[in-house]
């Protein structure tokens, strides 16, 4: 009976269903335009001299997209939802000057994938070969922010990024979670036309049992990186790579086959760095480098720089040491925390703990990443 009702249900007239898709549409562009106009009056409210980075507030930026998980009731995914806002933002800001943002290159790799993630796609990407020149050109202003790596779910963490944080005076100005998705790249028309393989060693290791089966005798070359791979496989004849979506649109390669990794769960985590600690934004995390060296000797000295945080019920994520460069077996110590440096209980404990630190600094307060 429920069959035939179904049966019998009107069919949707497809012109008047275009009618309203059109009437949609342009009411989205014309608001679009709209809030594009309310962004020049908020750089205009800045000065005429005001660069981009002087009205992008990461902190705002965070507040409006969890209104935008909020209010998303479909069928849109929030993780669509997000991405449209945020490039309708980025082109917003992007109107009188773009962004300039530096990231661990070159052109193709997964931190290119987390600037646009991030910052949309209205931004001037600027590659650099190493994390040091990263800091370094945001440091001389000729970035306005940059990306760089963190620490990987598999992997862990990246301590060059955090070695460079002992001496920089940059500041965490946000975060980004990426899910790492490899897929085999290439411009051959099957599987079997494959005679070697290019990638990163890290990328070898997370789709070893994919390549194991489908693919156990193709040579595997270990690259720099595998946007150095998808160079290869788009100028070599029987050559593929291994790499992200991204990479396969810089070179103009095909995906081949999507999603070859070993595990589903494989995530980097990335630091967006500025030059500024950020205002809060109702829901932070606060990153703290200090050192109990030289102050009082003893076990249970960590124990008692962190006894603070408990005190005042405040949560530590993460903590990590690296050698001071001071001196021999000298350690400072990375912590991540829940909240905001400026705000309490967690402003009353860090006070707390600088009393008792031989060095200490906020090394950044900034928004959670929105996901």
């Amino acid at each position: 009976m429920e069959k035939a009702e179904k049966k019998g249900a009107p069919i949707p007239d497809l012109v008047s269903i275009r009618e309203c898709i059109d009437t949609v549409d342009h009411k989205i562009q014309a608001l679009i335009n709209e809030r594009a106009q309310y962004a020049q009056q908020v750089g205009l409210s800045k000065g005429e001299l005001a660069a981009a980075v002087d009205y992008y507030r990461p902190e705002r930026e965070a507040e409006v997209l969890r209104a935008v998980l909020e209010r998303n009731e479909g069928p849109l995914s929030d993780e669509e939802m997000l991405r449209l806002f945020r490039e309708i933002m980025s082109a917003c800001l992007a109107q009188q000057e773009p962004l300039k943002i530096g990231y661990l290159g070159p052109e193709g790799t997964f931190t290119q994938t987390a600037v646009y993630k991030h910052f949309g796609h209205s931004v001037r990407g600027l590659p650099f070969s190493t994390i040091d020149e990263v800091f370094q050109e945001v440091e001389s202003g000729a970035a306005d922010f940059g990306v760089v790596p963190i620490e990987n779910s598999t992997e862990g963490t990246v301590n060059h990024t955090l070695d460079m944080f002992i001496s920089s005076p940059l500041k965490v100005s946000g975060e980004i979670e990426l899910r790492i998705e490899q897929h085999l790249l290439g411009n051959l028309p099957g599987l079997d036309e494959i005679e070697r393989i290019c990638g990163h060693e890290q990328s070898f290791s997370q789709c070893r049992g994919w390549l194991r089966e489908y693919l156990p005798h193709v040579e595997l070359i270990g690259v720099s990186s595998n946007a150095a791979g998808a160079r290869r496989a788009r100028d070599e004849k029987g050559t593929a790579a291994i790499g992200g979506e991204t990479a396969a649109e810089v070179y103009g390669l095909k995906m081949l086959v999507n999603n070859i990794e070993d595990t589903s769960d494989n995530s980097t985590r990335f630091l967006v760095i500025g030059r500024e600690l950020l205002a809060p934004s109702g829901d932070d995390k606060t990153t703290i480098l200090f050192s109990a060296s030289g102050t009082v000797d003893g076990s249970g000295v960590l124990y008692g720089l962190l006894q603070p945080l408990a005190a005042h019920d405040i949560s530590m994520s993460r903590i990590e040491s690296r050698p001071s460069r001071r001196k021999n077996w000298d350690y400072v110590f990375f912590i991540d925390v829940e909240g905001h440096a400026e705000e309490s209980p967690l402003g009353e404990a860090l006070v707390e703990m600088e009393k008792n630190s031989s060095l200490f600094r906020i090394v950044g307060a900034y928004p959670k990443a929105v996901r």
